[in-house]
C-alpha cells in the first residue's frame, strides 16, 4: 500500500521550489529575503533538495552507546566517592573527575567504583608521568575503561604557561606511549576555543591543528584521542560541527596510524548562559545536548542551570543528570545510530563547516603550526576577533539570549545568591604567551544590573 501511495505524487523539483518561493515573495529578492550567512560565511539557504549536488558525508555515530557522565571536583576524597557512587545509583553511566594536583589517593578514588562497568575520565590541573602508570596499573588490574585527559598544549593556551616546558611535557607524553597500554591518555580541550568565541570553522581547525601536534611530536601513538567540545545553541549547525569533526579527525589520523581515533565528551557551552533568568539555562542545555547526541557524541556530561553562580550542589546535579535521561529513556536518542545521516541541511553543512576548517587547518600548517602560532599570538587574536563581533550582536540585541537582553525581569535580584564568581577572573602572573580567555556573553550587562542592587 505504501509504495502505491508514495508512485501517485510526483516529485517536485528544486527547480519548482525555487519557482513557487519566487511567486510567493511578490518580487521580494529570493537571496536578501530568504538567504542569511552565519559567522562561519555559510549561507544557509530556505530548503535543500535531493537533486542538487550533495555528498554523503557518513559520521559512522554511534548514539545508541553514548554516555550520561557526571562531573566531580574532587575536594574531599570521601564525599567525592560517595557522591560518585549515587550518581550511578541516579542514573549516571561515567564519572569524570576532576583533580587539583597528585595528592589525591587515586587508588581508593577508582577502586570504590564498579569499574568493570562504568567508564572513567580524570582530568587532571598537573602533569606527573607516575601519577599516570598508577592509573594504568589500576586500570589493569580492574579490567577498567579510564581516559586520562591530559592536555599539555591545552594547559599552554588555557594558562598561558605550560605544564613545565615543552621537552618536559612532550617526554612526558612520549615515555607514556611506552609504558601505559590500558588507558588513553591524551586529550584535547577543544570546549576552550568554544568558550572563548571561536566560530566553528576555528573550532574545527583549531582542534585539528591541535591534535597535529601531539601527532607530529608523539613517536608511535596509536590510541584514542579524547577530544573535550563544547556545544552551543545553534541546533543544526552543532550537530554538523560535531559530525565535521570526527571526520576530519579520522582523515588526519589516516595520514598517521590507522589505528588512532577520537572519543568525543561533550558539554554544553558556558558562553551563552545566563546569570539572571537562570532557568532557561536548562532550555539552552537541553538542545545543546540534543546536538551533542545527534551529533555523534561518545560520551555528554550536561551542565547544571545554576553552574556558574553556585557551588556543585545535589539539586542542580540531580537536574542536569535527569534532562539527559528523559533524552536517553523518554526521548529514545540512543534507538537510533547515524541519526543525522541523509538530512540534506545537515549533510551539507558537515561538508562546508570541514572544508573551511581544512582550509584553514592547512593555512595554519603553512605557517609554522599551531604552537607557533600560538606563541606569535595569531591564533588568540582571530578568536578574539571572532568573540568580539559576537559580542557586538548580543550588546545590540541582534543575539539574543532571553531573560537577559530580551525580556528581562527587572524583578530578579541575584546578588545574594552568588556563591562563585560568575566572570573573568583576573590573576596577574608571567606568562609564556597570552591565554585564551573564556567569557560569557552576558557578562558585561550582568554586572550592571548587579551595582544597581547594591
Amino acid at each position: 500500500m505504501s509504495e502505491k501511495l508514495f508512485t501517485e505524487f510526483e516529485g517536485v523539483s528544486s527547480k519548482q521550489w525555487k519557482n513557487q518561493i519566487q511567486y510567493e515573495l511578490k518580487g521580494a529578492d529570493y537571496n536578501e529575503t530568504l538567504v542569511w550567512e552565519s559567522p562561519e560565511g555559510i549561507k544557509v539557504r530556505p530548503f535543500y533538495h535531493a537533486d542538487e549536488e550533495l555528498k554523503s558525508f557518513p559520521a559512522n555515530t554511534e548514539a545508541t552507546n553514548f554516555k550520561i557522565v557526571q562531573d566531580i571536583f574532587v575536594h574531599d576524597l570521601d564525599k567525592s566517592i560517595a557522591r560518585a557512587l549515587d550518581s550511578l545509583n541516579r542514573g549516571a553511566e561515567s564519572i569524570r573527575f576532576t583533580l587539583e594536583n597528585d595528592s589525591v589517593d587515586i587508588s581508593k578514588l577508582l577502586t570504590a567504583l564498579p569499574l568493570a562497568t562504568t567508564p572513567v575520565y580524570i582530568s587532571m590541573h598537573f602533569l606527573s608521568e607516575d601519577f599516570i602508570k598508577k592509573i594504568d596499573e589500576i586500570a589493569a588490574k580492574n579490567s577498567a575503561t579510564i581516559y586520562v585527559l591530559a592536555d599539555p598544549i591545552g594547559q599552554f593556551a588555557k594558562e598561558g604557561n605550560l605544564f613545565s616546558n615543552v621537552e618536559g611535557d612532550f617526554a612526558i607524553l612520549n615515555n607514556l606511549v611506552k609504558s601505559c597500554k590500558n588507558i588513553t591518555f591524551l586529550s584535547i580541550n577543544a570546549g576552550l576555543y568554544q568558550n572563548a568565541g571561536a566560530n566553528m570553522v576555528q573550532q574545527l581547525a583549531y582542534t585539528l591543528a591541535h591534535a597535529n601536534e601531539y601527532l607530529n611530536r608523539v613517536a608511535d601513538f596509536n590510541q584514542q584521542v579524547t577530544v573535550q567540545v563544547a556545544v552551543g545553541t545553534n541546533y543544526f549547525f552543532e550537530i554538523a560541527k560535531l559530525r565535521a569533526l570526527r571526520l576530519l579527525f579520522n582523515t588526519l589520523a589516516k595520514e598517521y596510524n590507522n589505528e588512532i581515533s577520537c572519543h568525543i565528551i561533550a558539554t554544553p557551552t558556558k558562553r551563552n548562559k545566563t546569570l539572571y533568568d537562570y532557568n532557561v539555562n536548562m532550555l539552552r542545555t537541553t538542545t545543546e545536548c540534543m546536538s551533542a547526541v545527534l551529533g555523534g557524541a561518545d560520551a555528554v556530561s550536561n551542565l547544571a542551570y545554576d553552574a556558574i553562580y553556585h557551588k556543585d550542589n545535589e539539586f542542580g546535579d540531580r537536574i542536569s543528570r535527569n534532562q539527559l535521561l528523559v533524552l536517553k529513556h523518554e526521548s529514545y536518542f540512543d534507538k537510533v545510530n547515524n541519526p543525522a545521516d541523509g538530512a540534506y541541511y545537515i549533510e551539507t553543512l558537515t561538508q562546508q563547516l570541514a572544508e573551511k576548517a581544512l582550509l584553514l587547518f592547512k593555512d595554519i600548517e603553512a605557517n609554522s603550526g599551531f604552537i607557533t602560532q600560538l606563541i606569535e599570538g595569531t591564533i588568540q587574536r582571530k578568536i578574539k576577533e571572532s568573540a568580539d563581533k559576537e559580542q557586538e550582536l548580543f550588546d545590540n540585541g541582534k543575539e539574543i539570549l532571553l531573560g537577559t537582553n530580551k525580556y528581562p525581569n527587572k524583578d530578579d535580584r541575584m546578588h545574594q545568591e552568588l556563591e562563585l564568581f560568575p566572570f573573568v577572573k583576573t590573576n596577574p602572573r608571567k606568562t609564556l604567551i597570552t591565554p585564551i580567555i573564556e567569557k560569557r556573553l552576558a557578562e558585561k550587562l550582568e554586572q550592571e544590573r548587579l551595582e544597581t542592587e547594591k
